[in-house]
């Protein structure tokens, strides 16, 4: 593993440096909280894509004397030339000495030549003490760079990067809990900038991230179309031997394959979820929605879930037929969340048998029994018979790959995933819908996709992934 710039992140307590040195490292597993003191040694934490380590955060622990610190400076420097090995020196003398000992730990990795990533809370004054801090920074001598990090309600960013700027060669406005992506990416080329040696490799640095990202969201879209091939075609079986099988098929033999196939589906949905969850390196998250029950509201069958994510049953008629039209009205034609205009009444009688009608409740499936062979008849429930699950399962999937893949490992707040307003398929393309209809009119009737198909629904995925995220950051 090769080794990339190092990055000291440093400042008072409390002000958000382990919540920067998180979401810069991607690492959800560093400890956040609220006291002063979490961070007592410094701890590394290095960015690794493919093996290589592009960058290395280092994590320490904030300030305590710094006055005291720069009273012992500027007594033993002779000159300004020598203000950096006067640093080391008093990081060598202090080393053992538990007053100092946090004033050391932070230091050490400076004067070893990390960068220095210089946080503060802009929601605080500016006082005497952080001037004594950055003081002491210049000293070193090192490339620095300054983040303002507002915690609480206040602002006071103005004054802030008044002051800073008279200490560092860049200041910057960074929330570790909500930065976009983009602002990640910035900050490297601006460490870029002020030290030539990590010029290059903090381009390589943007250029594998950005990759890393389009690899994620293919290798996302790669997931749920398996995941929604698996969970439309599962059906539940049971096998008796002759005279075995209860006589009738709608009492306990049909509830219990049903709530087993009740059961698949839950588990496959969350299965999904803590995929993507680990793909995108989100291990510790903690989610506000209840539990997935088949009763409550957050479950794959409720009215909610069908009246957020589902779609029209003009929608499903039409869609039916694939991208042609029928009676002058096509897939984009039909408005989701409506009943069928007079135009297509025509079109959704015939396309009635490729496409199910549903009401308040989904069309899902209906215990089946297997003809007697050789002593042994089977009786299975599945698989779904409505291509509406696949619209609730998809849009669910989209929506929380889309709060997942714009989490930053800072944040500890847990996963609430509320609905919008606006339905994921209208932003997605003609072709697109045409084929993910295909493939669930395939599995509907219980059709292995083929090797081409998965691949098309990928794909399809894929595009409404990007339609998705386009209309969420800019929905006008």
């Amino acid at each position: 593993m090769t080794a990339g710039p190092v990055f000291a992140v440093v400042g008072h307590p409390n002000k958000g440096k382990s919540s920067v040195v998180a979401t810069l490292s991607q690492n959800d597993a560093i400890a956040i909280a609220l006291e002063p003191g979490t961070t007592r040694q410094s701890q590394t934490y290095p960015l690794t894509v493919d093996g290589e380590a592009l960058y290395t955060l280092v994590d320490t622990p904030g300030f305590q004397r710094p006055r005291k610190v720069l009273e012992w400076l500027e007594a033993h420097s002779l000159a300004a030339s020598d203000r950096a090995e006067t640093v080391a020196a008093f990081v060598t003398q202090y080393r053992n000495e538990p007053r100092f000992n946090d004033e050391c730990e932070l230091l050490t990795p400076v004067i070893d030549g990390a960068g220095i990533i210089y946080v503060v809370d802009g929601s605080v004054p500016y006082s005497a003490e952080n001037e004594a801090e950055m003081t002491i920074l210049r000293w070193t001598g090192q490339p620095s760079l300054a983040l303002i990090n507002s915690i609480g309600p206040d602002d006071y960013s103005d004054t802030w990067q008044a002051a800073l700027g008279q200490f560092f060669q860049v200041v910057r406005r960074f929330d570790a809990v909500r930065a976009p992506f983009d602002q990640h990416l910035s900050l490297l080329k601006a460490f870029g900038q002020l030290e030539p040696l990590w010029e290059q490799p903090l381009e390589r640095a943007v250029r594998h991230l950005r990759d890393q990202r389009l690899r994620r969201r293919e290798q996302t879209a790669g997931l749920i179309a398996r995941a929604l091939e698996d969970m439309m075609v599962w059906r539940e079986q049971r096998t008796f031997t002759a005279g075995g099988l209860p006589v009738q098929p709608d009492g306990e033999l049909a509830a219990n394959l049903r709530e087993r196939w009740y059961k698949h589906q839950r588990q496959r949905e969350q299965t999904l979820r803590l995929t993507i969850e680990r793909l995108y390196q989100h291990n510790q998250i903690k989610r506000q929605e209840a539990e997935l029950t088949w009763h409550s509201n957050h479950d794959l069958f409720s009215e909610k879930s069908r009246r957020v994510w589902g779609v029209s049953r003009a929608y499903l008629t039409t869609a039916g037929f694939g991208a042609g039209a029928l009676g002058g009205v096509g897939i984009d034609a039909v408005t989701l969340g409506t009943s069928l205009g007079a135009g297509a009444l025509v079109g959704g009688i015939i396309g009635a048998a490729g496409s199910y009608f549903y009401g308040d409740r989904l069309t899902l499936s209906a215990l089946k029994l297997g003809p007697l062979r050789e002593g042994l008849q089977t009786a299975s429930f599945g698989p779904v018979q409505d291509s509406q699950f696949g619209y609730i399962i998809l849009g669910r999937a989209i929506d929380h790959w889309w709060h997942i893949s714009h989490r930053n490992h800072a944040g500890r707040e847990p996963l609430d995933l509320v609905p919008t307003e606006s339905h994921w398929l209208q932003h997605l393309n003609r072709g697109s819908r045409h084929t993910i209809q295909k493939c669930f009119d395939k599995c509907r009737k219980n059709k292995e996709l083929d090797d081409n198909s998965r691949q098309e629904l990928a794909l399809a995925i894929g595009s409404a992934l990007d339609a998705y995220d386009e209309w969420r950051l800019n929905p006008a």
